[in-house]
């Protein structure tokens, strides 16, 4: 149905189970989705935390202390939090029945601000050669996460979005024929010959019955036993 406007709220379903009980609850959501002031973020950065689930980080608090930790790394304050998606949604394994394993999440926060430097340090050629060789990625920000949220630098993605050309919209005229200006109707189609067309269209269909015709009766006439 696309984005809502103030206006006109979404109001969804929401179905929940308990992965433990399996007991089930639903709950029915008022969205309303605003533009964000001052527009899109530009610089988005995506972070795989790995000691968290995607539940323990929906809430407004736990959003606002990852946001916190953001800002000490990118050295800015207008971060705000795009999109928190869970690592098995992107192909990531159910962890182990194990105590403290943790499915994963990746948080997608957006800034008005450039990238700094160490984050992009950490995306360059050199820091994703050496995570493919199974090595720690060159990272030199100072880690503000920990202890709370253990970032996978390895998995860090870096977007700078473009802003969407706005196109301009229809000039509309007075709705009034300028004087001296004589509505030219468009010109006559030239005829075609439609004679070729037909008879491809009723003789070939024709031909081919009566080739059939006759090869049927050849086979029922002519091959009969004795003949």
């Amino acid at each position: 149905r696309g984005w809502p406007t103030p206006l006109s709220p979404l109001s969804p379903q929401v179905l929940a189970y308990n992965r433990r009980t399996f007991a089930t609850v639903s709950q029915r959501l008022l969205v309303a989705v605003t533009p964000a002031p001052g527009g899109d973020a530009p610089f988005q950065g995506e972070f795989l935390v790995g000691n968290r689930d995607v539940e323990e980080l929906l809430p407004a608090a736990a959003r606002e202390r990852f946001l916190q930790a953001s800002a000490g790394v990118w050295g800015r304050g207008d971060l705000h939090v795009i999109n928190v998606t869970s690592a098995l949604d992107r192909g990531g394994r159910v962890p182990l029945p194990i105590e403290g394993r943790k499915e994963g999440v990746f948080v997608k926060v957006g800034s008005h601000g450039p990238f700094p430097p160490c984050l992009a340090l950490a995306v360059s050629p050199q820091s994703r050669l050496r995570c493919h060789l199974g090595q720690q990625p060159l990272v030199s920000c100072n880690d503000t996460f920990a202890p709370h949220f253990s970032i996978r630098w390895c998995n860090l993605t870096l977007l700078q979005v473009q802003p969407d050309p706005t196109t301009p919209g229809p000039v509309w005229g007075s709705g009034v024929l300028e004087e001296g200006g004589d509505f030219q109707p468009p010109t006559a189609v030239p005829p075609r010959e439609l004679l070729p067309g037909f008879l491809v269209t009723l003789l070939v269909p024709l031909a081919v019955a009566a080739l059939l015709c006759l090869l049927l009766g050849h086979l029922m006439c002519c091959r009969r036993e004795g003949v």
